[in-house]
């Protein structure tokens, strides 16, 4: 992402560029949930925009009913009135549609203005609670003022999205702890907990693996995470594999489901309706090291790779050593691909 051209909309008032932090840094400013997106061809679209906005209002409810500490700075700080705003029904997507697309309407033609050539924009809108302001209304409120008691900001920064199909331009992952906690929500206070794993990234990784078994994994900490496998390591797909002819009879996606937590993201929603639209199979469940022979691609999606193939996967020889002070104390196992998109993911990505 580039370091220059980052702007800044706060509950609809534009912050002089120059004053404008990196997005990591007004994340961990800020709890509350949040959404990343990206433009396409240019600058002249953002990459699905209505569905991020329908992600950061169910995160948004998420944090609001599971937790409110991901939400509110100090949630029990004012007990009475924070209570009422639960038991409140409010027409979430239609509030913070409304109060985010104010801020793009604001801010995203300066920032468009001001790109670098052939430069995209990475957009990020946080909603974050306020019970100060919640605290000095005594409480008393109807939906059209709800907005009033949360603090919008819209992030937007200069982004080289990488180039696909490049060899050697793939993912270096590796397998690092467990799974996030509330990840059907995407929050801002993960910023922070994440880096507690950066000790085990080893210097060539460019995105770290979460499992909660060091077998089974989940997802990535920025990215979802899915592999092309074999289905049964029979004759015919022995044959396959060595003609480099997967079909896809013999082949399927595997992806953990939502249910084991993690993050539904909004590219692999995107990759599950194109799997059922040009037929191949896709199961959900979370793709099996001990399996990995069977593996024949990977590839890792989010909104600002979008999709991004997989040269290597590391994990570590035995669990237990993840509890290690840094990556050089863990003996680490790889699974290594072709330096260049399968067959498979290049069709899905044309496909997108």
């Amino acid at each position: 992402m580039s370091q220059s051209n980052r702007f800044l909309c706060t509950n609809g008032v534009v912050s002089p560029s120059p004053d404008t932090p990196p997005v990591t840094t007004l994340l961990e400013a800020h709890p509350g949930a949040y959404t990343t997106t990206r433009t396409h061809n240019n600058g002249s679209e953002l990459l699905f925009w209505g569905r991020h906005l329908t992600r950061l209002s169910n995160s948004t409810k998420i944090l609001l009913t599971t937790r409110p500490k991901l939400l509110f700075e100090n949630p029990d700080k004012n007990g009475a009135p924070f209570l009422g705003f639960l038991t409140r029904s409010v027409k979430w997507d239609s509030v913070i549609e409304a109060l985010v697309n104010d801020s793009i309407r604001k801010l995203f033609p300066t920032a468009l203005k001001e790109r670098k050539c052939k430069e995209e924009l990475a957009i990020t809108a946080l909603v974050s609670g306020n019970l100060e302001k919640l605290s000095n209304s005594g409480g008393e409120f109807d939906e059209e003022s709800i907005s009033e008691f949360l603090d919008v900001y819209l992030h937007i920064a200069g982004y080289d999205p990488p180039l696909y199909g490049i060899r050697g331009n793939g993912a270096h992952l590796a397998v690092v702890g467990p799974g996030r906690d509330v990840a059907n929500a995407k929050y801002s206070d993960w910023v922070r907990l994440r880096k507690s794993l950066e000790k085990l990234r080893p210097p060539s990784i460019t995105e770290l693996l979460l499992s909660n078994d060091g077998d089974r994994i989940l997802e990535g900490c920025l990215t979802n995470f899915f592999v092309i496998c074999l289905k049964d390591n029979n004759e015919d797909n022995n044959f396959a594999e060595k003609k480099g002819l997967q079909t896809f009879r013999s082949v399927e996606i595997q992806t953990a489901p939502v249910a084991d937590g993690i993050l539904p993201g909004v590219i692999r929603q995107v990759i599950t309706q194109i799997c059922l639209q040009i037929g191949i199979p896709l199961r959900e469940v979370a793709p099996s090291w001990s399996q990995r022979e069977l593996w024949v691609e990977a590839f890792i999606t989010n909104s600002l790779r979008v999709l991004q193939h997989v040269d290597t996967i590391q994990v570590p020889d035995s669990w237990e050593s993840v509890e290690s002070k840094t990556w050089k104390e863990i003996t680490w196992v790889e699974k290594r691909f072709e330096a260049e998109p399968g067959r498979i993911t290049s069709i899905i990505q044309v496909c997108g």
